[in-house]
């Protein structure tokens, strides 16, 4: 990810933020056979550190080589096309663009045993199923033989780089345009991206 200076999120707590908010993530391997990839829910812990804990299905982690190398992290937050249409007058030279939230995580992944793999799952099950009312109780004894299939794993963030791409390099009457079609256009309109985009700005000037 290209460091420009328009857009790098250099905020530990936003990237905390983002993780926490979108636990949808993608572990990158390069592994002796090449790249691999994997989509897999992530849980950020609590602590001093910038660290994560998740889990994949065997044999992922053989494919990922999961515990031999460093790996890749990627969290996405809300992202979306911004058409130059949504510029105003005297932009008829604009170009369209994308706007993005994201974070690179990387690190060397710590595989866990079966106990703290399970205290993983249950912890992940807690974390989706909490907002809503659920009238069952899993089996434990049943939850557990699952969790053999499951490989476990820890990833202290030892760098990390992202980006808030969100109109930044605009002048503020066109940022306001993009933050009210993000929020009102047939197409294109993105709430969570309007949010986003309406938060960077105004830490600078009332938008």
């Amino acid at each position: 990810m290209r460091h420009n200076p328009d857009y790098l999120l250099d905020d530990e707590a936003r990237v905390r933020a983002l993780v926490a908010d979108h636990p949808w993530a993608t572990l990158v391997s390069g592994t002796t056979c090449g790249s691999v990839a994997s989509h897999l829910p992530v849980l950020l812990e609590d602590g001093p550190e910038l660290s994560v804990v998740s889990h994949l299905g065997r044999p992922d982690d053989e494919l990922h080589e999961l515990g031999r190398h460093a790996v890749l992290l990627i969290v996405e937050g809300p992202g979306g096309y911004v058409s130059p249409g949504w510029y105003g007058d005297g932009a008829a030279l604009a170009v369209p663009t994308w706007n993005y939230v994201a974070a690179h995580l990387y690190g060397y992944p710590e595989l866990l045993g079966p106990e703290e793999t399970f205290d993983v799952l249950s912890a992940t099950v807690d974390r989706f199923e909490r907002v809503r009312p659920w009238p069952y109780r899993i089996d434990e004894g049943h939850a557990r033989g699952i969790a053999h299939g499951v490989a476990g794993f820890r990833l202290r963030v030892t760098h990390w780089s992202a980006k808030a791409k969100l109109s930044q390099d605009k002048p503020a009457a066109i940022a306001r345009n993009i933050i009210h079609a993000l929020e009102t256009d047939e197409q294109y309109a993105d709430a969570a991206l309007a949010r986003e985009t309406r938060r960077v700005w105004t830490s600078e000037e009332t938008v």
